[in-house]
């Protein structure tokens, strides 16, 4: 009898022990298995409202949809210094999003402490770019192919991909995290960059001013219609060939243009990339969305303030050799607008700029 309850006793135990595991176990879910018929969940981009009247549909490449756990890893990894050499430097180092996802100041520092020779761009409606040629100088074919460069620029993070690949798989969190956005935790350098461009590919810009005026949403002031106007007139402000117009509010050309900076090229900008000399001294038109925010200004951040800028093209245009035909005052050094005009175009550029944008929720550091 005694004998018989310990066996009793003995069999309790273990049963008991079974329950704590598996009760522990289902308090602690293991990391997914993806397996052949694992899908992240679809996650297509927000079109706004202006956009869908105006522009074609986003570029979503075949090979990387955008989904919930893509966007998320992304987010992460935008925000996380480990990609860089000592750790210490994330791309939102050079890229804020309270400057519209730029830097404010003339050159980013790396992690090395020596400053870049161009103003880091500002990061939005990066999906409607349709001819897939991405920084200043374009040297970039796609938004994954844009990430790639910043982690091993010696100016910048000053990292090898080995190396930072060896550090997202040696860390806690990215394998699984990895695992559910691409379905497996082998990390490589091509589904980092895929992450991140699903992140920045969410970052649209659309809820303006100008954007809510041109909906019939809200109106404009005298001086911001009268800016606008400005800006449109081919005699005075003449700024709609390289930053369109009401129907494109992209507010960019994304064309490669030589507006009249220099005499003599230094930085060749486009002919680096071509080796074309007939494209030497010329950059990216850069949008106009978000003046408020982006200071300074220029590929090299030249121009402090939005008065600089406007008075460059009112009085600063100076000839060189592949000075663009667009251009058209270079020979009296500019449009020569008046001071009230000035004003007035200032006015309706930062009508362009979108309070809601630089404080989006879904676009801030998530770690």
């Amino acid at each position: 009898m005694k004998e018989r309850s310990k066996k009793i006793f003995r069999i309790f135990i273990g049963v008991m022990a079974i329950s704590l595991l598996v009760a522990c176990s289902s308090n602690d879910p293991d990391p997914i298995d993806p397996g052949e018929d694992y899908i992240p969940t679809p996650k297509p981009l927000t079109v706004p409202p202006i956009f869908e009247q105006f522009l074609p549909q986003p570029f979503i490449p075949a090979d990387n949809p955008q989904t919930v756990e893509g966007i998320a890893l992304g987010r992460k990894l935008f925000y996380d210094p480990i990609l860089s050499g000592d750790g210490t430097q994330a791309c939102a180092s050079c890229h804020k999003p309270s400057n519209s996802f730029t830097d404010e100041n003339q050159f980013s520092i790396g992690i090395d402490g020596f400053e870049g020779t161009r103003n880091s761009m500002p990061l939005y409606n990066m999906a409607w770019n349709t001819n897939s040629k991405f920084f200043w100088d374009g040297r970039a074919i796609s938004i994954e192919d844009q990430a790639l460069g910043p982690v091993e620029n010696p100016i910048e993070m000053h990292n090898t991909w080995e190396n930072a690949v060896a550090s997202l798989q040696s860390s806690s969190a990215y394998p699984e995290l990895f695992n559910k956005a691409f379905g497996t935790s082998n990390i490589t350098k091509e589904l980092t960059t895929k992450a991140i461009a699903q992140f920045e590919r969410t970052l649209i810009s659309a809820n303006s001013p100008f954007d809510r005026y041109l909906l019939g949403e809200n109106s404009l002031t005298p001086q911001e219609i009268n800016g606008f106007a400005i800006f449109m007139d081919e005699a005075r402000g003449d700024c709609f060939h390289c930053h369109g117009n009401e129907f494109s509010p992209l507010w960019t050309d994304n064309i490669f243009h030589n507006n009249g900076l220099d005499p003599i090229i230094t930085d060749k900008g486009l002919g680096n990339v071509t080796g074309d000399p007939n494209d030497d001294g010329k950059f990216k038109s850069p949008s106009l969305r978000n003046l408020a925010y982006t200071a300074p200004y220029m590929h090299d951040g030249r121009f402090a303030t939005l008065d600089d800028v406007i008075n460059h093209y009112s009085e600063g245009l100076v000839y060189s050799r592949t000075i663009d035909p667009l251009m058209k005052a270079v020979s009296r050094g500019g449009v020569h607008l008046t001071e009230p005009d000035k004003a007035d175009l200032k006015a309706f550029l930062l009508s362009l700029s979108d309070p809601s944008f630089i404080n989006n929720p879904d676009f801030q550091d998530p770690n």
